[in-house]
């Protein structure tokens, strides 16, 4: 499993809730409010309560005013989002250059602690069960960064609620979704948004049937040169990814040695048919044989 130090369970939308301090403080408040006290000039055991209106509102009721105040200036601010107002998603993989689901903004950057790796099992998109394509997943590194996408939703819970529907069949192969702090370059010390879902798969290979683990590098290309699905060649979603990662000038140096091998593999293949030679490619792969999804799960996109 991810270490509980490195991710955080998802937040509830639309969540608006007290500091523990600010609670406890008002909890004191009220309790003070609320007591009789003797006056001055009273006898003993004689006591005045006190007039309603000095009375504090408990610490779940702020006063309208004061919560005004704080939502105009957390709308006011532009340096820290959180998807307690909307729901915000990070891509890394497919996402970045096919989001495929409707969404009103999106901002280029990175994430903490997260590398790429190609340890994951796809039998849906890019490859069937009998020869499972390897796609992209993310695993924890402590010095590593992931630089990607995150895509916000804000058009209400109708809107949100379709773009998880979309996701949640797409990405059915991720067993995790957890909640990370999202960074911009340049500043890499506050985040510009917070709680930000990710799709990821769990690390473990007895737990997670996806879950297929690191292999050789030249083992992982012969594989991925030659696993196919309903969407295509698992080749060409990890030339996409390069690309795209390309694009956003933020390659990373694992897929482009990946990449590289990948292409080495296509050419003894090529060269291979022209000669009539019998290289029998597959052969080194090891087989994962899972079962196929349930029907209506293929999602036409990455």
């Amino acid at each position: 499993m991810l270490p509980p130090s490195r991710h955080r369970p998802l937040p509830p939308l639309f969540h608006f809730s007290e500091s523990p301090d600010r609670q406890a403080k008002g909890g004191e408040e009220g309790r003070r409010g609320s007591k009789t006290e003797p006056r001055r000039g009273l006898g003993r055991g004689e006591a005045e309560e006190t007039p309603k209106s000095q009375i504090l509102p408990p610490p779940s009721c702020p006063p309208v005013p004061n919560q005004r105040a704080v939502l105009a200036a957390a709308s006011a601010s532009s340096e820290v989002r959180s998807c307690r107002m909307v729901l915000w998603v990070f891509g890394y993989g497919s996402l970045i250059w096919n989001p495929g689901f409707d969404f009103d903004d999106k901002i280029l950057g990175f994430i903490k602690g997260y590398k790429r790796t190609f340890n994951l099992a796809c039998i849906d998109h890019r490859g069937t069960p009998e020869h499972p394509a390897r796609t992209c997943t993310l695993e924890t590194d402590e010095e590593a960064i992931c630089w990607g996408i995150a895509y916000c939703v804000k058009g209400g819970i109708d809107k949100e609620r379709k773009a998880m529907q979309y996701l949640e069949r797409r990405e059915c192969e991720y067993d995790q979704k957890i909640s990370v702090d999202f960074f911009k370059e340049g500043n890499s010390l506050k985040p510009v948004v917070t709680d930000v879902l990710v799709f990821v798969s769990t690390p473990d290979p007895i737990g997670n049937k996806y879950y297929l683990g690191p292999a050789p590098l030249e083992d992982m290309a012969r594989q991925i040169a030659t696993a196919n699905g309903p969407n295509g060649y698992n080749r060409d979603y990890l030339f996409s990814m390069e690309k795209a990662l390309t694009s956003i000038s933020h390659e990373d140096d694992a897929i482009i040695e990946l990449a590289n091998e990948v292409r080495k593999v296509l050419n003894r293949m090529k060269e291979a048919k022209i000669t009539g030679s019998d290289v029998a490619l597959k052969s080194h792969v090891p087989l994962v044989h899972l079962s196929a999804l349930p029907e209506g799960t293929v999602v036409d996109s990455r």
